[in-house]
């Protein structure tokens, strides 16, 4: 089975917003303000990115329900 490219970089930025939510909860550090601060706008970007990978993440797998995934042999 071949990932595509979306999926990915949704996997990525699942995780690096997984992480940022652990930073903020356990230390009240937000990784990625304190990175992209100056730049209020990417940092409202970067959050969006994350929110539609999480969409991307579970609608946008493989649909094997769909019989698009398996071969029968």
């Amino acid at each position: 089975m071949k990932t595509g490219l979306l999926q990915k970089v949704a996997w990525i930025l699942v995780i690096v917003g997984a992480l940022n939510w652990g930073l903020v909860g356990a230390f009240d550090l937000d990784l990625v303000n304190l990175i992209f601060g100056l730049w209020p706008t990417l940092v409202r970007v970067v959050y969006i990115l994350v929110g539609l990978s999480a969409l991307v993440m579970l609608f946008g797998g493989s649909c094997k329900a769909k019989g698009g995934g398996e071969k029968k042999m």
